[in-house]
């Protein structure tokens, strides 16, 4: 990607069309064990299939986008989606509603994937992820009051997910072109922060695998166990929904004044007391309290969890590649959550996916904190063997505007190794008394200077 950042609009955009699917999986499922006679399971797999070839796509694609430039496969990404999920909603037959609906799948993981590069090489990545989960969200709960009052059957949901990309295609022209083959080659280099890397990406593979097991048992805790219509679970989950708006709404607000850690870390917690509280709920009040606290923060923790990847590369690799796991584990999570309920019953799924989900809390948070996702006070960093810089800076005379204010986050300092010089025996008249350049006395560098 190019060390500018553009425009986010495109970028959000683009991540709408690529995000789409995972947001409209629980309706294509369902229509698809409706309406083309699968079993809950069978349909349940090829939504499965759907998300894990786009995660193939996001992991093939990390670290090449800006090799090709985002506008080029931003455009075959769109393109595989309007043939891929056109072609499903067309067929009759399941052969090929799954080959479209697979073909669509890398078309979304492409499209993802470029959005997500080019989020990070934002100024602010949090703030242009929490416009794309807001712009996906939004674009999602318009479908999901239309889609039920329309008939179609299992064409309705594909068609709508090709028509938002064919929508979204002027947005690309906005992005930025092919990159010539000795800039692509100058900005390649080891991936950064490999250790922090790897914890965040597992970590959201498990977050997301746990977040999605209770999505897809949910219809069935408040239809089975808390004896609730269809009608009233349905306005349940439309609350939940507008829930979460105002949650992506207020952490694009809040930003990073109180860092990373703070709102992963807490949010996390909050998000696994909704877990069991919903798991466990036996009347609509119960069910209702846990589903849309758990929607209310879940997309916040989200964008944030998005805005760390992004602040690990600049390129845009750990943004892509936690992304890919992250589908992974969406992919993974209702057929752990069927197992389990089946198994213990859904109180105990509960307790068991609040568990995972606090146990991961903590290395997330923990790598939030070490790559700079808190606040910077006085204090707050420290150089080798040295005093807090930001209370140097407090405290001597710096140079205005040269010292970050305080709550702005933390700048990483790259330490530089000067080369060795060869040894030279000291002449006696290089050193002279310390005083301006050109004066009676010169200073040892300027002396030491006209010795070599």
């Amino acid at each position: 990607m190019s060390s500018r950042p553009r425009a986010a609009w495109p970028l959000v955009a683009v991540f709408t069309a690529g995000y789409l699917a995972a947001y409209l999986l629980p309706t294509v499922v369902g229509r698809l064990s409706v309406h083309l006679g699968l079993s809950t399971a069978q349909a349940g797999l090829v939504g499965s299939a759907l998300l894990l070839c786009s995660a193939s796509a996001g992991f093939t694609l990390a670290g090449r986008i800006e090799t090709y430039g985002p506008r080029r496969p931003a455009r075959i990404g769109l393109v595989l989606i309007v043939a891929g999920y056109g072609c499903a909603a067309l067929a009759g037959s399941v052969p090929l509603v799954v080959l479209g609906a697979m073909t669509g799948g890398f078309g979304s993981g492409t499209a993802t994937a470029v959005a997500a590069a080019g989020i990070a090489a934002q100024r602010d990545p949090h703030r242009t992820s929490s416009l794309g989960l807001l712009s996906v969200s939004a674009t999602a709960g318009a479908l999901y009051l239309t889609i039920p009052h329309l008939g179609g059957g299992h064409r309705l949901p594909f068609a709508s997910i090709a028509l938002v990309a064919l929508l979204v295609w002027p947005a690309t022209a906005r992005l930025g072109g092919s990159v010539p083959g000795s800039l692509a080659s100058s900005v390649a280099g080891r991936l950064p922060h490999r250790r922090s890397g790897l914890v965040l990406a597992g970590g959201m593979l498990v977050w997301s695998m746990a977040q999605n097991a209770l999505w897809g048992v949910s219809g069935r805790i408040g239809v089975v166990q808390a004896g609730l219509s269809e009608v009233t679970v349905g306005a349940v989950f439309a609350v939940a929904l507008g829930a979460g708006l105002l949650g992506v709404t207020g952490a694009g607000v809040l930003g990073a004044r109180l860092g990373r850690a703070v709102p992963i870390g807490l949010g996390t917690v909050i998000i696994a007391v909704s877990i069991v509280l919903s798991s466990s709920a036996g009347n609509l009040g119960t069910f209702a309290t846990g589903e849309i606290l758990w929607n209310t923060v879940y997309p916040v923790v989200l964008s944030y969890l998005i805005g760390l990847a992004a602040s690990l590369d600049v390129r845009g690799r750990w943004a892509v590649l936690a992304g890919s796991a992250s589908s992974v584990g969406v992919a993974c999570g209702p057929v752990l959550g069927s197992v389990l309920s089946e198994q213990a019953g859904y109180p105990v799924m509960g307790l068991v996916l609040g568990a995972v989900t606090l146990l991961v809390a903590a290395p997330v948070t923990a790598v939030a904190l070490h790559t700079g996702g808190r606040p910077l006070v006085p204090g707050s960093v420290r150089r080798r063997g040295g005093a807090p810089a930001a209370l140097l800076a407090v405290t001597t005379a710096a140079v205005p505007g040269a010292v970050p204010e305080v709550g702005a986050p933390e700048q990483a300092v790259t330490e530089i190794r000067p080369p060795a010089l060869r040894r030279r025996r000291p002449v006696r008249n290089a050193f002279r008394t310390a005083g301006p350049p050109g004066g009676a006395g010169q200073s040892n560098a300027y002396a030491s200077t006209s010795a070599r």
